[in-house]
């Protein structure tokens, strides 16, 4: 189960950094305008139409592997296991019987309060 886990969150790491650097390398609406009165450069890397195609789609694939991938995590978080492997989880069995054995005995300045 821990291999699992391990795997979907490598992928989910690696889909976020993908999408960091695809959002940097994308240009924002206004880009085209400020381009226009030649104050910044209209050349990009696949040219004019087709990069905010393949950058958008590709953003979009990696926010959905994204997003499945912390749902898997979600789910595999809660899921209980089968036997008690917790340290908190077996002191808590142990507790209520020890409480059960010892008698309540009051600390040595309780028994000199004064009840109202």
């Amino acid at each position: 189960m821990s291999y699992v886990v391990t795997i979907i969150l490598t992928v989910q790491m690696v889909a976020a950094v993908g999408m960091i650097g695809l959002i940097l390398v994308q240009h924002g609406k206004g880009a085209d305008m400020g381009a226009a009165f030649g104050s910044g450069g209209s050349g990009s890397l696949f040219g004019a139409s087709g990069s905010a195609n393949f950058l958008s789609r590709t953003t979009a694939v990696l926010a959905t592997v994204f997003f499945v991938c912390t749902l898997a995590l979600a789910y595999f978080g809660n899921v209980r296991p089968s036997s008690s492997s917790s340290v908190l989880e077996s002191a808590a069995a142990v507790a209520p019987a020890a409480a059960a054995s010892a008698p309540a005995t009051p600390a040595s300045g309780a028994a000199q309060i004064p009840a109202n």
